[in-house]
């Protein structure tokens, strides 16, 4: 598991229906949906941010003066920016990755379609995505967004996770593989 894979608890889940179910009432949809990818961005590329929202050590109160001030710099919404105050008001600051992965899962699931993350060694293709969300929308039945991930100790090939169920097709696995199957010769 990377340090960006998050586990949804039914906490998470929750809250995520609640900001959905909010954000559809108050027409903020579409804002709300862009400000959650660019924090769950935020979260992906920064160790501290995480730490800090993981601190039992930090205050509440710095967690959100440091959050709201993070919102605010990255511009995101009203009711986003209300959102991760709740969030920490009510100690869950913690949960906000996994808040967004369950955002996330419940609009792609209300709109019919779902996420595939794609793990590669390197940024593949227009051509590439293309192939992998073809096969993906034919073995699945339905429509796939697709988001990218780079690890270069992935070596090459490519692995792709939707939900719980993950397909790996890596040169690091295949050599993984490989090795094990030497040692038992």
């Amino acid at each position: 598991m990377s340090n960006t894979d998050v586990i949804v608890s039914e906490v998470s889940r929750r809250y995520a229906s609640a900001l959905l179910e909010l954000a559809e009432s108050a027409k903020s949809l579409k804002t709300v949906e862009k400000d959650l990818k660019t924090l769950k961005g935020l979260f992906a590329k920064s160790d501290d941010l995480r730490r800090l929202v993981q601190s039992p050590v930090i205050s509440d109160e710095d967690k959100s003066a440091a959050l709201l001030a993070l919102a605010k710099k990255a511009k995101l919404g009203k009711m986003t920016i209300q959102f991760i105050g709740t969030c920490v008001q009510n100690r869950r600051a913690a949960d906000i990755p996994a808040m967004i992965s369950a955002f996330d899962e419940k609009l792609a699931r209300q709109r019919g379609t779902g996420v595939a993350e794609v793990f590669s060694a390197k940024k593949l293709s227009t051509a590439q995505l293309t192939s992998i969300k073809a096969q993906l929308k034919k073995s699945l039945g339905r429509n796939v967004a697709i988001e990218t991930h780079i690890d270069p100790e992935l070596l090459g090939g490519f692995a792709v996770k939707i939900g719980s169920r993950y397909f790996d097709s890596t040169l690091k696995t295949k050599l993984e593989g490989l090795k094990m199957a030497m040692k038992e010769a």
